[in-house]
Parts: structure tokens; C-alpha cells; sequence
């Protein structure tokens, strides 16, 4: 490679949607990308599998924010009609309540009040009024905390950017989202509602900051939306746009080491040898890039040792019958969701009541499994990973998830289970590098988490950069998309 290529050259580490994202945008840019992965597929936790005629999404399961892909695509010259169909959901999620309650979340504002009145008895006003509050917040604080990189001093003098930081005091940053939420809200049914949208970034409603009630404003005023090929479709659709504007994928190919030569990272070195590059981006988790790619770097260890967000227990179960009260996205609450997320964070704990969302794509792509069956894609929350006794603690919950599935659905379940597969945060660790099984990087459990975050670049070595739900903005679709995004900006403006 000419001294003329190599800088405009760029290796990326890892090829989870941000990876893939921030590969387009370089490639588009006029860099010459490559992109290693260590397993033989690419898209990280958004991948698929099939187990006995069952189709799976294997992670993400909730689609928002569709121009975030679309935008890719343009860049690329593609029609985003063409070649990523989707649709919008009319309801988020169908929600079980233990003492029989049984919620819609209808995206219409009008509806979904009307729902609250009948179901809950709450005036539709006091939910619209919670909506107004979010759409307000997530419009002040998105070109703050999320489109821009907050560990650069000239974005701190954009008029946004001081439109935001002139409007954190009205943020409520010192009260937790279930604080706030008992106080707007008060009926515990709409509370427990409102205080499961800490889970997106893994984090606990009783800590985390009012500020993150502003993620209802995403599903229900923007919108929810379904893929037309599952959720996998995303990956597909970015890998294959990526390989159109010329980037080449190494599979298989693992990524041993960094190089770093007089503080600027030169290129990786695999088993198969060194590769050079001008540009260094790892999508890889970053507290593993730092322990296992730069271990001869100094690490930034405050960020590394801060709390990690949860993890995942999930069962994929091959269902062999169909549930007409069940949609796309299905949650079954505890019965006591304060001790719940205590077990999960402050005990290292299972609870033995859990939360269990059901996912169940064959309901919009009904090829994902056989005639008059379901794909159902079932997960609690668990702590991350420290030690503890995984395969009794899955035993436990397989029986409790199924106990409570069947109570509230009437139905025995475990009847109805065809086919099995089972991840747990040891094989998402293994599987996704995640450190401790944590899906998304640090928890938000803090009202400075957002300033806490990896930044996307390295003060120490020059040519490294991050992306991907370990580093600023944060772990989930859009989040990850928007890492890519600040990456290739900032690159492009060195």
C-alpha cells in the first residue's frame, strides 16, 4: 500500500451495526476500509439463527428511528425503498399485569388514552401531558448528548449545544425516572409502564435520572417499526451496501493486537499477520479493546471499572400452536418491580418473579415458523456476569418464566414448547465480546452516565477511534448508529 493510500486507509474491529454504519460512511467518503470480525457472520448481537423450521432474531428486537438506516443507504446512492421495506406498527407492546390487567400501547396518543382511561381509569390528559414533557426533553438534549461527541470542546459552542446546557436545569437530573414518574403519573400500573423504558439502555429505573424519561417519546410519538424480513434485514441490508461502496470483510479473522507505534495506532496484527492503516476504529466492546488489543497502553480505568449495564437470559422456543393476544412485542410485569431491579442490581440476583417480554416475529413474517406455530423469542433481565452459578440460575428461571406464562395466559406452556435454544450473558460475552454479558456497555444509573461514556476518539493515541454501545452515545440501534456516525465525522474533520 502507497504512503497515498495508506492515509486514506481505515480498519475497523468488529462488525456490529455500528461498525457496519461507520465502514459505509468511510467507504463513502473515499477511505479504503476493512473491516475484521472474529466470527464467521457479521452483525454482532443483530444476527439470526433457525432451530427446526423456528426463524429467530437472536438480539435487538425493537426497530425506532428507520432514518437512521435510510440516511446510510442514500449516502450510498440506494434507494431506501427499494432495498430496506418496513412498516410502522400501529401499538409498541401488549402488557400483562399480574392482578389480569391487560395494556395496549397504541402509538396514536388519542387511542392509547383511550385505552388508559378504560383499563386504568387515568385521564388521557395526564399521559399526554407526560408525552409533551419527553418530546420536549428528547428535542433539547438529542443534539447534545447523542448527535455530537461530547469530549469536543468546539461542539460545546454550537447554538444547540448551549440551547441544551441553558436548559439542564429543567432536566431533572437529580430525581430517578421512578421518582418523577410516581409524582406525574401515580396510578402504579402507568408508573411500572413508564419506568420499563429504563431497560432500553439497561439501566434501573430507581437510580437512573429523570432525564431518560424522555425514551417513551421515541416509541410512542415517533414510532415503532418492523423490518418486512426481521430484524436481521438491518445487518443484511448494511453489510451488503457496504460491500456495494467497496469495503472488504474479513471473517474469521480475529484481531490480536492494536499496533501502536510513538503513540499512533498503525494497523492491527492478526494470526495472519500485520495489517497497516491510517485509521484504527474499533467496534469491538471497549473494555476488552483496552485488556486485550492495547495491553500495552495505559487504560483508562475509571471508565473501565464503572458499573456495567444488565444483561439477558433468553430463551428461544419453537412454539407449536398460535396465541391470538399476542402481538409483535408482549410484556408480562413482576409483580414488584422495585425489588425486582434490586435483585438485578444491587444483589447480583435473579428475581424470582420476573419481568419476561416475548418477542414473536412470525406475528408481521409469519415464514418464521410453520403453519399455526409461533417463534417466540423470550427474555428477563439479569444481572451481567460475575461468577454466579449460570446453570442453576437458568434452570430456575426457564421454570418461572414458564410458570407465569402459563398463569396469565391460561395456558400450559411447556406443553406447546417444540424446540429450544438458550443465551445467557456468558455466551453473549463470548459471542459479542461484551464484558460481563452487558448489552449495553456502562449503566445509566447516574445522572452524569452520558458524560462518563468512552469518548469516540483516543486523547492518547492518534488514529484510534470508537464506536459501537460501549463508548458515547450508548448501547442500542440508534445509539450505536449515531457512534458511527460522530466517528466518521470526527475522522473526516482531522
Amino acid at each position: 500500500m502507497s504512503s497515498n493510500q495508506l492515509s486514506k486507509s481505515a480498519i475497523i474491529i468488529g462488525s456490529g451495526v455500528a461498525g457496519l454504519a461507520c465502514a459505509i460512511r468511510l467507504a463513502c467518503a473515499g477511505y479504503q476500509v476493512k473491516v475484521f470480525e472474529a466470527n464467521a457472520y457479521v452483525g454482532g448481537k443483530l444476527s439470526e439463527f433457525e432451530l427446526n423450521g423456528y426463524r429467530f432474531d437472536a438480539g435487538p428486537s425493537l426497530f425506532t428511528l428507520p432514518h437512521l438506516v435510510e440516511e446510510l443507504l442514500v449516502l450510498a446512492g440506494k434507494n431506501p425503498k427499494e432495498c430496506f421495506p418496513y412498516i410502522k406498527l400501529e401499538k409498541g407492546c401488549h402488557y400483562f399485569y399480574e392482578d389480569g390487567t391487560r395494556l395496549i400501547a397504541y402509538h396514536d396518543i388519542q387511542r392509547f388514552g383511550s385505552e388508559i382511561k378504560e383499563k386504568l381509569g387515568v385521564e388521557p390528559s395526564i399521559v399526554e401531558a407526560y408525552l409533551k414533557k419527553a418530546k420536549k426533553r428528547y428535542d433539547v438534549t438529542t443534539p447534545l448528548f447523542i448527535e455530537k461527541s461530547l469530549h469536543q470542546a468546539k461542539n460545546f459552542l454550537r447554538i444547540e449545544t448551549l440551547k441544551g446546557i441553558a436548559n439542564l436545569p429543567n432536566l431533572n437530573l437529580f430525581k430517578s425516572m421512578a421518582q418523577e414518574n410516581q409524582k406525574l403519573l401515580k396510578h402504579p400500573h402507568l408508573v411500572q409502564y413508564f419506568n420499563r423504558f429504563a431497560t432500553y439502555n439497561g439501566s434501573n429505573p430507581y437510580e437512573a435520572p429523570a432525564l431518560l424519561n424522555m425514551i417513551p417519546h421515541l416509541e410512542h410519538t415517533i414510532g415503532t417499526y418492523f423490518p418486512k424480513n426481521g430484524m436481521h434485514q438491518i445487518t443484511q441490508t448494511l453489510y451488503q451496501t457496504a460491500k456495494d461502496v467497496g469495503v472488504t470483510f474479513l471473517l474469521n479473522e480475529k484481531v490480536n493486537e492494536i499496533v501502536v507505534e510513538n503513540k499512533k495506532a498503525i494497523g492491527v496484527s492478526t494470526a495472519k499477520g500485520f495489517y497497516p492503516a491510517n485509521k484504527v476504529i474499533s467496534n469491538m466492546d471497549v473494555y476488552p479493546t483496552y485488556r486485550h488489543l492495547l495491553k500495552n497502553e495505559k487504560a483508562p480505568e475509571k471508565i473501565l471499572s464503572q458499573e456495567k449495564s444488565s444483561s439477558a437470559l433468553i430463551f428461544y422456543w419453537g412454539i407449536n400452536r398460535s396465541f391470538a393476544e399476542l402481538d409483535l412485542h408482549n410484556i408480562f410485569f413482576s409483580n414488584s418491580y422495585e425489588k425486582e431491579f434490586d435483585a438485578i442490581f444491587n444483589k447480583g440476583k435473579l428475581f424470582a418473579d420476573p419481568t419476561v417480554y416475548v418477542n414473536i416475529t412470525s406475528k408481521y413474517k409469519p415464514n418464521d415458523a410453520p403453519s399455526n406455530c409461533e417463534n417466540w423469542f423470550v427474555m428477563i433481565n439479569t444481572p451481567n456476569d460475575k461468577g454466579q452459578d449460570w446453570d442453576k440460575l437458568i434452570e430456575e428461571a426457564r421454570q418461572q418464566v414458564i410458570t407465569k406464562l402459563s398463569r396469565l395466559l391460561a395456558v400450559p406452556i411447556a406443553n406447546h414448547i417444540v424446540c429450544e435454544s438458550i443465551l445467557d450473558p456468558r455466551s453473549i460475552q463470548s459471542k459479542t465480546s461484551s464484558h460481563q454479558g452487558a448489552l449495553y456497555g456502562n449503566a445509566s444509573n447516574n445522572r452524569h452516565a452520558a458524560f462518563l461514556r468512552h469518548a469516540n476518539f483516543s486523547s492518547k493515541i492518534k488514529g484510534l477511534y470508537f464506536c459501537g454501545g460501549s463508548v458515547h452515545p450508548g448501547g442500542g440501534i440508534p445509539l450505536c448508529l449515531n457512534s458511527a456516525k460522530i466517528v466518521s465525522e470526527i475522522i473526516q474533520g482531522s
